[in-house]
């Protein structure tokens, strides 16, 4: 997206593919993928090209023959990047109002549903059909990543199309947000029984190695059970407070599992970049430079002094200069290796914030579904909680000391400082600056409430996430922690969505309005709120205690 002319094209292809994608949605399991019958039988390629197109496309960068990357720029970065608080685009989109200050863009936000329903989702089914009786391994290992991917949907959009996928007798029937939730815990179930016992029968392997398929982990079906444990505590702890019984019940489920959780900092999750897989958001970020730090995150990151500022953003590169009129003389803006971020809904016309921060990320760096320090802090809630009787702070500070090791850096009076948040001073703007909203710092305090303990927690939660913005967004909305910066303008659709509250979810695709009614219908009875994006998902209940 060098030129202008270069960033309304993929837009354009967007549209015209989501349309097709979304006007017969019974045959959205029909394989878009080009590859033949004889393709699938050579070298158990009927069990590995499943699974390569599904694990590219859970952080979205399967190459189906329309260019790459510019997908996952408007399923994901215009979206849960940024209203999560990480990042912002320096462009002004739509002439300055767009996403960003909650002018939806339809040809966007439906994206996610119709790339996957079209291309993932379909693969997950052909996989599953063709594993269950014959391939154990790649049957369960299919499993997690059925509700790795589709969890992110819901936590979208709400109801989604689950259950009954495939079932051309019940129309595609759409699961409740409740009832998709619990059918991630059965397939979790399913998978840590089967490879459980996989594992038990023949702990050599007998059937194809996960090798030569696996690009998130190490190939190893223990492995996998580990990500399934986690991937249980991660949902589990979302029903906190809509479903507390379920959600304790669950999350002791995944955490007394024999086969554990991931623990330490080489325990990531990350689609790697080793086998030709290339990081979509590393492309937007150093190809055509797109991606710039938010102005949350570079309030919080600045006030705390954190040392992994250093590891997720570049400082920036020069200082501004405005050349200025007659009557105003030339004018130098200092910004030189600060780190400076963007503030989201400012509706800003012009392109001076390319001086501004960009993250690190390259084309290279694997793309990160789950970390160890994220599990830290998800056992850090469930003592807090009284779920188990592991000690709040304790797995605080280790969530905090992994997340440091996973990064690369140090810094031995962290866990003992009290700075908080900086307030955003805008360096074009100052109608633009905000006092800060974090107020919490990173020492842990024994004596406070369990609301401040749990913003401790969420808020390096959220920095330990870094940069995965779907799972970042969706804790963000359930607690409201970090404290978020709110858009300075709200043009959302008939003022939907409350400034301080936020954007709470995406609406259903507009497209299904006219080319698949009853289907819409469907989701909106499921849903059982207005269709727009001030409407609380289900798990989001606006408390916390």
């Amino acid at each position: 997206m060098k030129k202008k002319i270069d960033y309304f094209f993929p837009f354009i292809l967007s549209s015209i593919i989501f349309f097709s994608c979304t006007r017969n949605f019974q045959d959205l399991n029909t394989d878009k993928s080009g590859i033949t019958e004889d393709d699938m039988k050579i070298d158990y390629n009927n069990l590995g090209i499943p699974l390569n197109i599904i694990q590219q496309g859970i952080y979205f960068n399967y190459d189906f023959g329309k260019g790459k990357n510019w997908p996952y720029q408007i399923m994901q970065n215009l979206s849960a990047d940024m209203f999560s608080g990480y990042m912002h685009d320096y462009k002004p989109h739509n002439g300055g109002s767009s996403n960003s200050d909650y002018n939806l863009q339809d040809g966007w936000n439906g994206t996610f549903w119709g790339y996957t329903y079209s291309y993932v989702f379909p693969q997950i089914k052909k996989s599953e059909d063709s594993t269950r009786l014959s391939y154990p391994a790649f049957f369960g290992v299919t499993k997690i990543l059925k509700v790795e991917t589709m969890h992110r949907v819901s936590d979208y959009y709400g109801p989604i199309i689950y259950t009954h996928f495939g079932e051309r007798n019940k129309d595609y029937l759409p699961d409740t947000q409740q009832e998709a939730y619990y059918a991630f815990f059965n397939d979790l179930d399913t998978a840590v029984y089967v490879l459980s016992n996989y594992l038990e029968e023949f702990p050599e392997g007998k059937e194809p190695s996960l090798d030569k398929f696996d690009i998130l982990l190490d190939g190893k079906c223990a492995t996998w059970i580990k990500f399934a444990n986690s991937l249980r505590l991660r949902l589990a702890i979302r029903l906190a407070m809509v479903d507390p019984l379920k959600a304790k019940q669950e999350f002791l489920k995944g955490f007394a599992n024999p086969y554990g959780m991931l623990e330490e900092e080489n325990e990531t999750v990350a689609v790697s970049t080793r086998n030709g897989y290339t990081n979509p958001l590393g492309e937007i970020n150093k190809v055509w430079e797109e991606v710039f730090m938010n102005a949350s995150m570079e309030s919080i990151l600045n006030g705390y002094e954190d040392p992994r500022r250093e590891r997720f953003f570049e400082p920036c590169e020069k200082d501004i200069i405005l050349e200025g009129t007659s009557e105003k003389g030339r004018r130098t803006i200092p910004l030189k290796g600060k780190y400076k971020g963007i503030r989201q809904g400012t509706c800003f016309s012009h392109t001076l914030y390319s001086s501004h921060s960009k993250i690190s990320i390259s084309q290279l760096t694997p793309a990160i579904l789950m970390s160890a320090a994220e599990i830290w802090f998800l056992r850090a809630e469930a003592a807090l909680r009284k779920w188990t009787e592991e000690d709040v702070g304790s797995c605080y500070r280790k969530g905090i000391e992994v997340s440091f090791n996973q990064w690369g850096v140090s810094d031995p009076t962290y866990l003992e400082s009290d700075k908080t948040g900086a307030d955003y001073i805008d360096a074009l703007d100052e109608s633009n600056n905000i006092k800060a909203r974090c107020n919490v710092s990173p020492r842990w305090i024994e004596e406070a409430d369990k609301e401040t303990k749990l913003e401790k927690i969420i808020t390096q939660k959220w920095l330990a996430v870094f940069p995965e913005g779907c799972e970042a967004w969706a804790e963000q909305r359930r607690t409201g922690y970090p404290r978020l910066f709110p858009v300075k303008v709200n043009h959302s659709k008939d003022g939907c969505i409350d400034t301080e509250i936020m954007i709470r979810r995406l609406n259903f695709p507009g497209d299904l309005t006219d080319m698949e009614y009853e289907l819409y219908e469907a989701l909106k009875k499921a849903f059982n709120k207005p269709d727009h994006a001030g409407s609380r998902l289900w798990w989001d209940t606006g408390k916390n205690f």
